[in-house]
């Protein structure tokens, strides 16, 4: 599985966005059809919120990648 560092600039980031700023989705509207079928995790249960506020220290799970969420420095 590929492990991705995501560097939160500020409080949160919506579900959705993450996963287009990371590229595993190529726009917004694919990270919410990603979602929306059931592809993704947030810290190992399953996340249907689309708009889903992630925070740093969080771990989201789509498509054998791994995303971890960390304030930036």
């Amino acid at each position: 599985m590929e492990t991705i560092e995501f560097q939160l600039k500020g409080e949160h980031v919506r579900l959705c966005d993450l996963l287009k700023l990371v590229g595993i989705a190529d726009s917004g509207g694919q990270g919410k059809r990603l979602v929306a079928a059931g592809e993704v995790t947030v810290d190992a249960q399953p996340e249907n919120r689309k708009a889903a506020r992630i925070h740093a220290g969080q771990v989201v799970e789509c498509r054998g990648t791994k995303i971890v969420v960390v304030a930036a420095a």
